[in-house]
């Protein structure tokens, strides 16, 4: 499985990508993101899936983007590597379902062109079909989505500094890395701030971000402990009478 996860907010873009591919009984360890820069341009392409169809869904994609001068408007990016997506799906769909696999290809697309007036994100579907990121929900998980999506949904906003949204996805990672084996390290991050039409992209290893994990561990626990507690008051006079009445009988 995998963990990418993109972010917008109103000064940039985060996205963060596990490494962890799983081939078999074999662990490896492969980049998940793909970026694309030059003069007033830059986006990034980060996909969960089948390795084999990444793989060919980029080649593809980046074939006709050498190609084409349509290099205005990320949305014609997003269209151009989707309509790789469905040619893909066309070719290996078949012998897949034979095999009884999915063709489950999802893809996040962020960045800037020249003529967008501010960065987007998009999220590709293994049908071709694609849907804009908006402030509403200003994120989107592909592969395993469930552990850090609670983390996302009660704290991001689209109004939030680059560096917040940086600070949750790491911490959505982390929850992600706990809870699914087929999530680790090393860990990609991508930067990219309004209008600079520049990724920044770093590998960050477990010795780097374990202070940051122990640290928000503690925090939790601490947390709850410090929650107020009259409310649960009830139920353990409850139970505590019942064990007074358990032991006069």
């Amino acid at each position: 499985m995998t963990f990418c996860l993109g972010i917008i907010v109103e000064d940039g873009l985060v996205g963060i990508a596990d490494t962890r591919v799983l081939s078999g009984s074999e662990s490896l360890v492969a980049k998940k993101v793909a970026t694309y820069q030059g003069l007033g341009f830059s986006f990034f392409i980060m996909t969960s899936g089948l390795r084999s169809l990444r793989d060919k869904a980029l080649l593809y994609f980046e074939e006709v983007l050498r190609l084409t001068t349509a290099r205005d408007r990320l949305f014609k990016i997003v269209n151009l590597y989707a309509g790789q997506v469905r040619r893909l799906a066309e070719e290996e769909g078949p012998s897949l379902r034979q095999a009884e696999f999915e063709f489950n290809i999802y893809s996040l697309v962020g960045g800037q062109m020249s003529s967008d007036s501010v960065h987007q994100l998009f999220l590709v579907y293994p049908e071709g079909n694609w849907v804009e990121i908006g402030p509403d929900t200003p994120y989107q998980i592909i592969g395993n989505s469930g552990f850090g999506k609670p983390i996302l949904e009660r704290s991001l906003t689209h109004s939030d500094s680059i560096l917040y949204a940086f600070k949750l996805g790491i911490l959505a990672f982390d929850a992600t890395r706990l809870c699914a084996a087929n999530v680790d390290f090393p860990l990609d991050l991508l930067l990219y701030t309004r209008g600079a039409f520049k990724l920044i992209e770093h590998r960050y290893g477990r010795k780097d971000l374990v202070q940051i994990s122990d640290w928000w561990q503690e925090r939790m626990r601490c947390a709850v402990n410090e929650l107020p507690s009259e409310w649960v008051e009830s139920a353990f006079s409850k139970l505590a009478g019942g064990a007074r009445r358990a032991l006069g009988s």
